[in-house]
């Protein structure tokens, strides 16, 4: 048995699509860009999302990270950004002209940034704006941390290092979020190339 598929979930073609629907010409589709960008690239959950501030944009080990991030529970990870999620947050940041404090902030009509951050109804609204025009209206923004999961597997990801990613105590919740299960008839030890040879 492989396991239930839990949530719902997109090709990745989708998913491409879903974070590159927003209108880059106006601040808030810019803002909604990095948004879903963070989600799909990330992992992030809505807190972590909402939470997150300049400050934990760093470098580390030769590469872009979210850095003291405080997670469920209060765990503290460190979560790697790729550097195409880098570029997307770099274009809100630059029009909107934040550069401290929360990474998302809201956008009034008028079309720039105010406050000092944005809630979990604001994320929800814009997850399911753009997955409607996907035609996806039960998309939910834990979904896209589990597609995020699944797409890291999918392109050959260690189970032990998306653990890390998503800051999973248990290694059974990431497997979960994968909609896999560990499989004993065909276990994935049973040939690996050092088991006794027909001579031997």
């Amino acid at each position: 048995m492989l396991g239930v598929r839990l949530g719902n979930w997109l090709t990745a073609t989708e998913a491409r699509t879903l974070w590159q629907f927003p209108d880059v010409q106006t601040l808030k589709g810019k803002r909604d860009r990095a948004l879903l960008a963070i989600l799909l690239g990330c992992g992030l959950r809505r807190r972590e999302l909402i939470e997150l501030d300049f400050s934990h944009l760093q470098r580390h080990d030769e590469h872009r990270a979210i850095v003291d991030l405080i997670g469920k529970g209060g765990h503290i990870r460190t979560v790697p950004v790729p550097d195409w999620v880098k570029s997307v947050i770099d274009a809100w940041s630059l029009a909107a002209g934040v550069t401290h404090g929360r990474v998302l902030r809201c956008v009034c009509k008028t079309g720039t940034a105010w406050g000092d951050g944005i809630s979990e109804k604001v994320v929800w609204q814009v997850v399911k704006q753009y997955a409607t025009k996907l035609g996806h209206n039960k998309l939910a923004p834990h979904d896209l941390r589990r597609l995020c999961a699944r797409l890291c597997r999918l392109a050959g990801g260690e189970l032990e290092q998306i653990q890390f990613l998503l800051g999973h105590v248990s290694v059974q919740t990431t497997e979960r979020y994968l909609g896999c299960k560990q499989r004993i008839r065909e276990a994935v030890n049973d040939c690996i190339g050092i088991e006794p040879t027909a001579k031997s």
